[in-house]
């Protein structure tokens, strides 16, 4: 087979089969290749595959089969030319700074990110030389003021997390390349399945592998998805020496994934935009945030460039952190856990978790208050879910 015969199968065909390559034996299923390092036939077949002259299998920190598959078929669905498989989704926003920026570089971020990437932008990078400016994620005009001749990458997570904020792609896109800058989407919470940031515009999708990718909560892994030319050499670059390797193991599990990811997305869309409109009349709640209701002030810009809304709902309640630990201990069914993109539901206290390393004026920057409740919301019945939280809320 073609490499990328692929490339001309629909999306659903794509994630049962792009990048398997049957060995000898005829396997159906992908096999896993847990092995540190590969045989070669003679010294001079060594030496060709070490200097890049001929491809093939080195050693598993930076050329494993199974991980390869993932990275093709991942690559494959959301339109790129080259994936770089990482041990975690932290990894994968690591990998494609260090392996795209130098000291004196400048990065423009939405405030509006994960508590982790702050921490790495603030606390890591800048002591490498590399400083960061944040923005309000929905305006345009911040993010053109922000950028400096030294600015070399924008960076952004939409929707956003918690509070599912969406970023216009496209006009941050164009206005990256404007100013000879790079474009970073954070696609963790929408998958391929509702949203393909480089078909939009962007140079870079990051993929933590552990939430929807792999569905089940069993595995942590993260990815870079983008054009051979950036992705393909200096963050693949950095992985081959520095080695944030993702396991074959948990490649092989992430490719199980891939196969059910439509049906998962759309089943996670379905339930989350039931519980966000049933949240949006209890009393208790002053605010729900979730893209899928008309009263989300980017409705209309995620309806246009998503094709799902996604399973996040995040909800303020009136009474703080108190009335907000109350509902958290109260639940049954849903399981008080940071994680998200389970078939499990999930529920956590930003503020005090994800969060929570934050200063207090950060948090009031990001809208990350004490009464905030963020929901990964699964695949269980909804009736359920909401028989849950309503022993909470009562």
């Amino acid at each position: 087979m073609d490499l990328h015969e692929w490339d001309a199968w629909a999306f659903e065909t794509q994630a049962v089969r792009a990048g398997q390559l049957r060995s000898n034996e005829g396997e159906q299923s992908e096999p896993i290749f847990p092995t540190s390092s590969f045989r070669f036939n003679s010294a001079a077949q060594a030496a060709a595959r070490f200097s890049g002259n001929e491809p093939g299998n080195i050693y598993s920190r930076f050329t494993n089969p199974t991980v390869r598959t993932f990275e093709q078929r991942l690559a494959a669905l959301e339109g790129g030319e080259r994936c770089v498989a990482t041990s975690s989704g932290m990894a994968a926003i690591l990998s494609t700074c260090i392996g795209l920026l130098k000291s004196g570089d400048h990065i423009v971020s939405s405030r509006s990110i994960f508590g982790s990437t702050v921490v790495l932008f603030d606390n890591f990078m800048a002591k490498f030389g590399v400083s960061t400016s944040y923005v309000p994620l929905t305006d345009l005009d911040a993010w053109r003021a922000a950028i400096r001749p030294d600015t070399r990458l924008l960076f952004v997570e939409t929707p956003s997390n918690p509070l599912t904020e969406v970023a216009d792609i496209a006009a941050l896109a164009e206005l990256a390349h404007a100013h000879g800058c790079l474009l970073a989407v954070d696609n963790c919470f929408c998958t391929p399945v509702l949203q393909q940031p480089l078909k939009l515009g962007a140079d870079i999708a990051i993929h933590s592998a552990t939430k929807y990718i792999d569905g089940q909560g069993r595995c942590i892994g993260g990815a870079v998805v983008g054009r051979e030319a950036v992705v393909g050499k200096d963050v693949y670059g950095f992985l081959r020496t520095a080695g944030p390797t993702m396991s074959p193991f948990n490649a092989w599990v992430f490719l199980k994934g891939l196969e059910t990811l439509k049906l998962r997305m759309r089943a996670h869309s379905d339930n989350a935009l039931a519980l966000a409109r049933w949240l949006e009349q209890q009393p208790q709640v002053a605010r729900v945030y979730y893209p899928g209701l008309e009263s989300h002030p980017q409705h209309a810009l995620a309806a246009r460039q998503q094709t799902g809304f996604g399973g996040i709902v995040s909800f303020e309640l009136k009474g703080g952190r108190e009335q907000a630990w109350r509902l958290v201990d109260a639940t049954q069914v849903i399981s008080i856990t940071a994680n998200l993109g389970d078939a499990k539901s999930t529920i956590t206290h930003p503020a005090t978790t994800t969060h929570g390393r934050l200063s207090a004026e950060q948090k009031a920057e990001a809208g990350i208050g004490e009464g905030l409740i963020r929901i990964s919301v699964g695949l269980e019945d909804v009736d359920d879910l909401r028989a849950d939280l309503a022993r909470g809320l009562d």
